[in-house]
């Protein structure tokens, strides 16, 4: 991963291309929306910074698909890119081109790629026998037919994979295949294919991997290829097929994997001939640009064996890094159609405000390939509580006093230059937290501000002493400082979410850049404060579900020639999904009422030696210091805790541990790893203060 440093970068920025057969999903626009949070960081910091996409348009869904709406290919594929582009802007995701596969420019590209591996001697044929429906008189896809397991038994599974058992096998294998297509029977029928020699590339693969250019838990899985010998890649696919005939090979057209990858460099190619830049550099060898890609765990084989193998045949550039992300689930299962979770796009936005979505899954958002759950409850409470309880409120409790009391101009002066410095401080490690795509670090550390500079409102309470004459400028340089934390958070989360940056901008006069946070405008004329963001309410969501399900019929599932890989339901730390958890044994509530829950200031933690999970705390109870451990390494770093308020349980007999004596119990919530967060109290909670 490259720095974070000022020097200005070249960077080129792709996301998976959406197949061009159904509607963008709630799944889709994780990686959309992680893909422009980036990209979105890259050009606030001043870096050359350019994003593109496309429509996956070609491959045999889509041919029939048409075929059965009565259209040509080529409508469909044009009605669908235009609606998947409108959904990405009206989600605020900003590409700098979002263009289509079946195009001129990714035929040449196609083309090229392919004779520069043919004349170098990557390229074969050779006949392989292959499953032909009479009827249609055509190929038939591994997904396009449908038999009974060689390994179980099991009835109507895939033609490469059983769902039952997990084998995987070659279509021809099936037993009693049938056309999904037909319905027919298919016969064997021999064919001429175009081969990709991928074994020739496995050193420079093996080594491409291990480079840091993808995270090492999928360098690991990759490796289960080489375990087995990579094979060579069938790139051709017969008549009748939706998409660019293969030059000098009648009747015989690019798979959608090879034409897909290219569309990268197409869309690129066709934004840059329209605003007059040379491509060229971005995907030339031993240059100092970078090109980087955004995928699903899915489709990782695609992106890091045979497209960087393409390439270095080809003569071109390897990606600096392919960035693969998890799936998303909902109230922790798969996204399901009958229960209104399988969401679309759109049916998101005719209830909810794309920027709860964006600033959600940047909460939950690691460098990693976990799968991110959309838990509803949690989405509206995170919303409430941090954008509108936390960051908005700052300016709406602030501007009044200075529209009315200071003619809307705010202090010369800085009443706590180090509280500012604070803020100010935090500018690279939030930076490195969003270049190494750790938004939920990046989204923790800039709420642990806003609480800060809640907390010195709460303090000072301008409200109070702006009816003393004697404490005029001191509310005036109070309220200024509100002011200006605010307007430093929202630098911060600019990328995650930019339509209430620019409006935060509007009210302060003000152009962001990365820069920003370093500088206040003392002495500024602000406008008068609007309000920015209306809370969550929950009969929204349950509308938008209710909708997803009144809508079953309407809703395409999102079929590809690309094998899915399945996602599986999160796991609870007894190895039980967690939809399965049984309900604990149930307890009086005069058992309950013997639990002293205290608000607790965590004075000092640091870490335990020689424990993987632990932290040690100190926890200052109002003038009384308890000593607890508690298992929060994986989200949590020392430095972040301190200072913090927490609830703990206070009256929990002392345990004696192998590294000290803990004295209570810290309270946290969520699914475990870099997802656990303590639990805080209310603004204006004071250490030693009952809950209740």
């Amino acid at each position: 991963m490259a720095n974070t440093s000022s020097n200005k970068r070249r960077i080129l920025v792709t996301s998976a291309l959406p197949y061009a057969n159904g509607s963008i999903h709630l799944g889709h626009l994780l990686e959309h929306i992680q893909t422009d949070i980036w990209t979105r960081f890259q050009r606030l910091r001043g870096h050359e910074c350019y994003s593109v996409c496309a429509d996956d348009a070609h491959g045999t869904p889509v041919m029939l698909k048409a075929q059965e709406l009565g259209i040509t290919p080529e409508q469909m594929v044009e009605q669908t890119r235009a609606e998947h582009h409108q959904d990405l802007k009206d989600f605020y995701v900003d590409y700098n081109n979002y263009y289509v596969t079946h195009s001129p420019e990714n035929k040449e590209a196609c083309e090229l790629v392919y004779n520069r591996l043919n004349d170098a001697g990557y390229i074969s044929k050779r006949t392989i026998n292959q499953l032909f429906d009479p009827e249609k008189q055509m190929f038939l896809p591994d997904r396009f037919v449908k038999g009974t397991c060689p390994s179980c038994g099991a009835e109507d599974q895939n033609g490469d994979s059983c769902d039952v058992c997990g084998a995987t096998y070659s279509p021809t294998e099936v037993k009693n295949p049938r056309s999904v297509v037909s319905g027919a029977t298919p016969i064997l029928k021999d064919s001429e294919h175009y081969f990709f020699d991928l074994p020739k590339f496995e050193g420079m693969l093996k080594e491409w991997i291990r480079s840091g250019a993808i995270q090492e838990e999928m360098a690991n899985k990759l490796e289960e290829w080489f375990e087995q010998g990579l094979q060579q890649w069938d790139i051709s696919r017969d008549a009748p097929y939706f998409g660019f005939e293969i030059p000098n090979a009648p009747g015989k057209f690019f798979y959608v994997w090879v034409d897909a990858p290219v569309g990268y460099m197409a869309s690129f190619r066709n934004f840059c001939e329209a605003n007059d830049i040379d491509d060229t550099p971005f995907w030339a060898q031993n240059t100092d640009t970078e090109l980087y890609h955004f995928i699903g765990k899915d489709i990782t084989y695609f992106h890091c064996l045979f497209w960087p193998a393409m390439l270095e045949g080809a003569g071109f550039r390897k990606p600096t890094g392919v960035n693969i992300h998890g799936f998303v689930t909902v109230n922790g299962e798969k996204m399901s159609k009958s229960r209104g979770t399988f969401i679309k796009g759109r049916t998101y936005l005719d209830h909810l405000n794309p920027e709860y979505l964006r600033y959600y899954f940047a909460s939950k958002l690691n460098g990693g390939v976990t799968d991110i759950d959309l838990n509803f409850e949690d989405f509206v409470q995170k919303v409430n509580s941090d954008l509108v309880g936390k960051v908005v409120n700052i300016a709406s409790r602030c501007a009044s006093f200075i529209t009315k009391r200071f003619d809307g101009v705010l202090s010369e002066s800085i009443e706590n230059q180090a509280l500012l410095d604070e803020f100010t401080a935090a500018s690279e490690s939030i930076a490195q937290a969003y270049e190494s795509r750790q938004y939920h670090k990046a989204i923790r550390d800039i709420m642990a501000l806003a609480d800060k500079a809640n907390q010195y409102i709460d303090a000072q309470a301008p409200w109070v002493t702006i009816k003393d004459e004697n404490k005029q400028q001191f509310t005036h340089d109070v309220c200024s400082l509100g002011i200006h934390l605010f307007r430093i958070l929202m630098v911060y989360l600019t990328p995650a979410i930019p339509k209430l940056s620019e409006q935060a901008q509007a009210f302060l006069n003000d152009e962001f850049t990365w820069e920003s946070a370093q500088t206040s405008l003392a002495g500024k004329p602000i406008n008068k404060f609007k309000a920015m963001l209306q809370r969550v309410e929950m009969d929204k969501v349950s509308a938008m579900i209710d909708a997803s399900k009144e809508s079953l019929g309407s809703v395409q599932k999102q079929e590809s020639p690309k094998k899915k890989e399945k996602a599986k339901p999160e796991v609870a730390k007894t190895g039980t999904p967690l939809e399965q958890d049984p309900i604990a044994e149930t307890i009086s509530f005069e058992e309950f009422a013997k639990v002293d829950l205290r608000v607790a200031r965590i004075a000092k933690a640091e870490h335990v030696e020689k424990a993987d999970k632990l932290l040690r705390l100190e926890l200052d109870l109002g003038g009384e210091t308890k000593q607890v451990f508690a298992g929060i390494k994986s989200a949590y770093q020392p430095e972040d805790l301190e200072g913090k308020f927490t609830v703990m349980v206070a009256n929990l007999a002392p345990r004696k541990m192998r590294f000290g004596m803990s004295e209570g119990m810290v309270l946290a919530a969520g699914p475990g790893g870099s997802d656990l967060y303590i639990l805080e109290p209310h603004e204006g909670a004071v250490a030693g203060m009952k809950v209740k």
